[in-house]
């Protein structure tokens, strides 16, 4: 599937800037439109969508700040950056009132543009998303699991779930716990013919194997010891829908026997019964193993491996989708405020960047709960470090940087690492002594001598 480019509008009066600037951006992958005033600007925002606007502020007749407004009330979720050679205080914060992402002034540096544009269409890729996500979610009649996402890997098997679910095909999901196995499972399901019947989940690796059959294949009326009556299994319960068995890796030799002789004969025997009961189902089974390597030392029955692998969905890790994880932590930030009744709007720019740079062992299930976690402790309108558990904010020590021209003394080094970490605190005292390592009373200390 081919992705759209982002198209920005570029306005600017001066030919050297507007041409520089459009060059730039063309070789970053972006479709740009160059215009040379505000007139022609006013006229291009009603003729196409642009994701983004970059407007010189000084211009005649049509000034950058009306070009902002125009650009709002044609469309509020475009971001628009400022660009102005007459930067003042008043000026920038009238622009960022009426809406402006950012306000840069010149001279610019390339690293700089290439960063803020890449910053705020991010913003709007994650608006627009959401925007769909709730639609998608208070649609009526509508019960398909959200696969939150647009990285390339998470768009393949979106594509994949598409393909396959209309057909009655077994599948296996691979990936790591936390990876989102079984939602895709039900997105399967939710897409597929046997939609309006059940969808029963089974977690192979919860239960001895006595227990195992029972649970699956249900039994007679005394079968065992306390079998007052009859009871029906997963398997009968799921009769045309769909059965999804999470980490089938786990799965006892002898019950992959018995599951084997369900796929192939449609036929189950309750524990304790003579009589086959024939059922209807379509498997999707899951594992975080390497069913593969099992199969080769003796573990996983190599014929039931090929009847549940007819089609393969590999998940990727989280940290293999550094692009989703501001969309999946947006998308829990909305879904928590919900939950718990509060309104934290946003997520700060360095709480974020520490979010990406994080290895994520727990996937998208440590995601969640981290930001469960942080929506429970904030009080104010955005998540910043300090919410964020200790070994996510622990990395924030590694990015740290002396940032002059000259090379600093010790005192200096000191002094401006500890303002830094006292920023990154937002003042928490306690949490930043611990942060450095060392005890509070040794921190006020250091503020005093430092005069911070």
């Amino acid at each position: 599937m081919k992705q759209h480019k982002q198209l920005i509008l570029v306005v600017e009066d001066e030919d050297i800037s507007r041409n520089n600037l459009t060059h730039i951006l063309q070789k970053e992958g972006y479709e740009v439109i160059p215009v040379s005033n505000g007139a022609k600007a006013v006229t291009a925002l009603q003729e196409y969508p642009f994701d983004l606007v970059i407007t010189d502020l000084k211009m005649n007749t049509v000034d950058g700040m009306q070009v902002l407004k125009k650009s709002k009330v044609h469309d509020p979720n475009t971001e628009v950056i400022m660009i102005t050679g007459y930067a003042t205080v008043d000026s920038a914060v009238k622009a960022m009132k009426e809406g402006a992402y950012y306000y840069i002034s010149k001279p610019y540096s390339i690293d700089e543009v290439r960063k803020v544009v890449k910053e705020a269409l991010l913003k709007r890729s994650l608006l627009l998303e959401n925007i769909k996500l709730k639609e998608l979610i208070n649609s009526p009649g509508k019960n398909i699991p959200t696969i939150v996402g647009k990285s390339n890997a998470i768009r393949r098997v979106k594509e994949t779930i598409e393909q396959i679910a209309p057909s009655d095909i077994n599948v296996l999901i691979l990936g790591e716990s936390g990876t989102g196995k079984e939602l895709v499972a039900k997105a399967i399901h939710q897409l597929s013919s046997r939609s309006k019947k059940s969808f029963v989940g089974f977690n192979c690796g919860s239960f001895t194997e006595e227990l195992m059959a029972n649970e699956l294949f249900g039994h007679e009326k005394g079968a065992f010891t306390g079998a007052a009556k009859e009871k029906a299994g997963l398997l009968e319960v799921a009769n045309h829908g769909t059965v999804f068995l999470d980490e089938v890796g786990d799965m006892p030799m002898t019950m992959q026997v018995k599951m084997l002789r369900v796929i192939q004969e449609k036929e189950i025997l309750r524990v304790g019964g003579t009589t086959p009961i024939p059922v209807d189902v379509r498997f999707i089974a899951a594992t975080h193993r390497d069913l593969e390597t099992d199969v080769k030392e003796g573990y996983f029955r190599q014929d039931l491996y090929y009847r549940l692998n007819v089609i393969t969905i590999k998940l990727p890790a989280l940290a293999q989708r550094e692009s989703d994880i501001p969309i999946l932590a947006h998308f829990f930030l909305a879904k928590k405020n919900r939950e718990m009744h509060k309104n934290v709007q946003d997520i700060e720019r360095d709480a974020m960047d520490l979010l990406i740079k994080y290895s994520w062992p727990g996937n998208i299930r440590e995601l969640e709960n981290i930001i469960e976690r942080a929506v429970a402790l904030e009080n104010g309108q955005s998540i910043k470090v300090n919410d964020l558990p200790e070994n996510i904010m622990n990395l924030s020590i590694e990015a740290y940087r002396f940032n002059v021209s000259k090379i600093p003394t010790l005192l200096e080094q000191e002094k401006q690492y500890i303002q830094w970490i006292m920023e990154k605190c937002d003042g928490n005292k306690t949490q930043a002594a611990k942060l450095m390592d060392i005890d509070r009373v040794s921190l006020w200390r250091k503020l005093k001598r430092f005069g911070l």
